[in-house]
């Protein structure tokens, strides 16, 4: 790992800049390069959004956050990564977490054989104070009061929403600083989608978690997200705050598909554009 360097050079990164992704490259099984140069900064207390369709490098780009990687024999052969002006590549996942960086998996992940608490539980694993445990997990069922009506289910079954609101609060346990919550809404209703962001948004504000947030859904992301970027085939595309990607008319053509021409890549629609203009 000779190419991954941390950069001397601190004037790039304010004091709000908790999360540095600096030019990271990613290849998995030796061969096969996913993540091309990808960089991004979160601030801290705030929800950072990364968008994009499948298969764009959002799941890979928070597991090269919380080095989660090796599992699936991927490895960052380029760039670095810093958490409080730590340079974290180094450490192995369970040492994050003790640092306050949990991730959400997509999919959500929850041990079916156990009950809805002891799914809770074990996101206290690291942490000895029982006092402060039994604290959290009264804080996580006034989150989500549907937990605490299923707190003696089997999470095998309980409705996906139910399991979203598990992996989230299964998070909260281990007092995190920042959330890397992956695909929150896939496979749930519009409805309560907007629910599972409602409360996001309101850990964030009520906690001060950091939020690095990678969705497909747009429209949802970014009506809670401060700041965002865009993925497009292991690249960042765009970036800007959640303002002007809503009223950036790119965005609304690749996102929506409004076009004469049919869905087009981001790229291909600046290509037109700039086509356009010198028509």
């Amino acid at each position: 790992m000779d190419d991954i360097k941390v950069s001397k050079n601190k004037k790039s990164q304010t004091s709000e800049d908790v999360l540095i992704v600096n030019n990271i490259e990613v290849v998995y099984s030796h061969v096969i390069l996913v993540l091309k140069g990808v960089s991004l900064k979160v601030k801290k207390g705030g929800i950072t959004a990364l968008l994009g369709g499948n298969g764009a490098g959002k799941s890979t780009t928070l597991k090269s956050i919380s080095n989660l990687l090796a599992s699936e024999r991927g490895e960052v052969t380029k760039g670095s990564v810093t958490y409080s002006n730590e340079y974290i590549h180094d450490l192995d996942p369970s040492q994050l977490v003790k640092k306050g960086v949990i991730q959400v998996m997509e999919g959500r992940h929850c041990f079916e054989h156990l009950t809805v608490e002891e799914n809770l539980l074990t996101g206290a694993y690291t942490r000895n104070n029982n006092k402060e445990v039994k604290e959290d997990l009264e804080r996580v069922y006034n989150y989500f009061p549907r937990l605490r009506d299923r707190r003696t289910s089997l999470a095998g079954y309980t409705s996906g929403g139910e399991q979203q609101m598990i992996a989230i609060g299964r998070a909260l346990m281990a007092h995190p600083t920042m959330i890397l919550l992956d695909e929150p809404s896939m496979g749930l209703a519009p409805q309560l989608v907007k629910q599972i962001f409602e409360i996001v948004a309101e850990i964030n504000r009520k906690e001060g978690v950091t939020i690095l947030l990678a969705e497909q859904n747009t429209n949802m992301a970014l009506q809670y997200a401060e700041y965002a970027y865009i993925l497009e085939n292991g690249r960042v595309v765009m970036e800007g705050t959640a303002e002007s990607m809503r009223d950036n008319e790119d965005v609304k053509e690749f996102y929506l598909g409004i076009s004469g021409e049919g869905r087009q890549s981001f790229k291909d629609v600046k290509q037109y554009r700039r086509r356009k203009r010198w028509l």
